[in-house]
């Protein structure tokens, strides 16, 4: 069974809906159990399931707030889709390790995202824009 587009948009707006909503544990619904997790350049690496994906999300929620995310471009295969999206929002934490101290911040990001056959997220890929967030945030 191939997934067709809209199937796969569900699924991932689904996904960004609950992020939005910093909820860990809608996210952690979308995923397969065996899901690989891979946030590149975070500093724990790949995760590998859906429980050892939860404190990603965890320190995502506590570092950024207020997030909406834009889709501005997606590109699809068979079960995978690209997403190129921007993320808006404030930095209250220390997002991937800068000090956000409230301010607000506005980054892109890449995901790549494979499905299983069911449409749950299997692996998923996503690559931050760090070079604007450090911009964004200097340090004193």
């Amino acid at each position: 069974m191939v997934l067709t587009r809209e199937e796969m948009d569900r699924k991932v707006d689904e996904h960004f809906g609950f992020e939005a909503r910093d909820d860990v544990e809608g996210v952690l619904s979308t995923l397969d159990p065996d899901v690989v997790h891979d946030i590149v350049g975070w500093p724990a690496g790949p995760t590998y399931g859906r429980e050892n994906a939860r404190p990603f999300y965890e320190a995502l929620f506590a570092d950024l707030e207020e997030g909406k995310v834009t889709c501005t471009r997606r590109l699809y295969g068979d079960g995978f889709l690209i997403d190129e999206s921007v993320w808006e929002g404030k930095a209250p934490g220390r997002p991937f390790g800068v000090e956000g101290k409230g301010r607000p911040l506005r980054f892109r990001l890449l995901h790549v995202i494979e499905f299983t056959k069911e449409g749950q997220i299997h692996r998923e890929n996503v690559w931050v824009d760090l070079a604007a967030i450090i911009r964004q945030l200097p340090q004193d």
